[in-house]
């Protein structure tokens, strides 16, 4: 079981970063740098907004809500809901790590982070659930 929430967990992040930065760039009428909250252009690495946050949160949900009904992961309010907030907290993170180390390295590149978010999203649903069954 956790072999599969940690999968449905890092689709949902995946999901969800896609959906926070395709929108957030987009129709993102304020856009914000997450550890200063100063105001930045679309597209800046580390920049969040209030469209590209709903659309991630959407989508973090979406998808745990559709590896429930699809079987992946028990059909519970409680694993769903570890799986989303995984996700989501994942993809705040990412932004976080944008903001810090990817601007001040520039080896470090968008695959590298998306590697990351994906795998933090996953390890979080994991733990999580592992200490709260």
């Amino acid at each position: 079981m956790l072999t599969r929430l940690a999968f449905v967990a890092s689709m949902a992040t995946k999901l969800g970063d896609t959906l926070a930065t395709e929108i957030g760039k987009a129709y993102g009428r304020r856009t914000l740098l997450i550890t200063t909250l100063q105001e930045v252009e679309a597209g800046t690495e580390g920049a969040v907004s209030r469209e590209g946050t709903l659309a991630c949160a959407a989508g973090a949900i979406f998808l745990s809500v559709f590896g429930a009904l699809s079987g992946l992961i028990p059909f519970q309010i409680s694993t769903i809901m570890v799986c989303a907030t995984s996700a989501f907290i994942a993809t705040l993170l990412e932004s976080v790590i944008g903001a810090t180390l990817q601007r001040r390295y520039p080896w470090l590149s968008n695959e590298a982070v998306n590697i990351m978010n994906t795998a933090l999203g996953a390890t979080l649903a994991v733990a999580v659930r592992s200490l709260w069954p």
